[in-house]
């Protein structure tokens, strides 16, 4: 049956370009001819039917704004099989027939038990700013977090020299989500990165303080990734000052700042033909996939691959950190 109306869905955390998603979803969708019924509140509101229909003016203006027009918010009742039921009951009354969800790996996750529970059409897109679904190199929003990591840094970096200090700074991550603070580490000249996936081999913040810092350096910059792993930046700190009294440790979070802003260049070009692609995959009859990046083309990934896989790191970026940061 051909596809005729969309709903379209922000979930899980937000992220820098997901109002570009949003607006090249909406004007694709309409462009080709079909329906847009907007979901408000993520998957709380396809549960408690918050759908309005949405014509290009409603995403007028907002291809430079941060966060979610849609909203976006927790669901515990989508997590049972009684909430999905009626969030498909409100679906169906609101003349839905193919859902188009942007999120990160939780959503992807979410909406893959729905497609599968309901036997309905429904295309992911991803906008993370970890970066960490498998099944495309990149996301929306990691670029802008990235920028704005590298803004934060820079700025630090000028009161950890006059002070000669070492900071660590954190940002967002998860258990597998190292990719922030690699990037940004090698983006914005750090000195290490701790990270998830090394951290769990070896000790980074001990091989560096011994070989690095106390051998070289009178300030210093640390990424560390917000993850159970690696225990956070505090962690660390406290560390250091515990097992080398000499150095004066100072801490900055990130944290949520990482998520909000204006998307890059980079983020919004993404976004537009991500979102657009999203339109053309109902179209060609695709259904349960995520919408990708590979190699600068665009791919569908099923749902099915991008959450049994994890993304790897790339080994030969952290060797790169470490061949620049002596």
């Amino acid at each position: 049956m051909a596809v005729k109306c969309i709903g379209l869905i922000t979930a899980g955390s937000d992220a820098p370009g997901m109002n570009c998603l949003i607006r090249a979803v909406t004007r694709a969708a309409i462009y080709h001819g079909l329906k847009v019924k907007a979901v408000y509140r993520g998957f709380k509101g396809l549960y408690s039917g918050e759908i309005v229909e949405f014509h290009t003016q409603n995403v007028s203006n907002i291809i430079h704004m941060g966060g979610t027009i849609l909203r976006t918010s927790p669901c515990k009742e989508f997590q049972t099989p009684e909430g999905r039921e009626q969030a498909y009951k409100n679906m169906t009354e609101a003349g839905i027939d193919a859902l188009v969800v942007i999120g990160g790996d939780g959503t992807m996750n979410g909406i893959k038990i729905f497609a599968q529970e309901f036997d309905i059409p429904c295309i992911g897109i991803p906008a993370t700013i970890d970066n960490d679904i498998y099944g495309t190199d990149t996301t929306v929003g990691y670029d802008t977090a990235l920028n704005t990591i590298i803004d934060a840094v820079d700025k630090i970096r000028d009161t950890a020299t006059s002070h000669q200090r070492l900071f660590f700074v954190e940002v967002r991550g998860g258990s597998a989500a190292g990719f922030l603070a690699l990037n940004g580490a090698i983006a914005s000249g750090c000195e290490e990165a701790i990270i998830p996936q090394i951290e769990a081999k070896e000790d980074q913040v001990g091989l560096y303080v011994q070989n690095g810092f106390k051998k070289s350096k009178n300030s210093s910059i640390v990424l560390v990734a917000e993850t159970e792993e690696t225990g956070g930046a505090l962690k660390y700190a406290e560390r250091v000052k515990r097992e080398y009294p000499g150095i004066d440790v100072r801490v900055s979070i990130l944290r949520h700042l990482l998520r909000g802003g204006s998307p890059s260049a980079h983020d919004r070009i993404i976004a537009c033909r991500m979102g657009a692609a999203s339109i053309h995959a109902l179209m060609e009859g695709q259904r349960n996939v995520m919408i990708g990046l590979n190699n600068d083309e665009i791919v569908y990934v099923p749902f099915s691959k991008v959450i049994k896989n994890v993304k790897p790191i790339n080994q030969d970026l952290l060797d790169l950190l470490h061949n620049l940061s002596i």
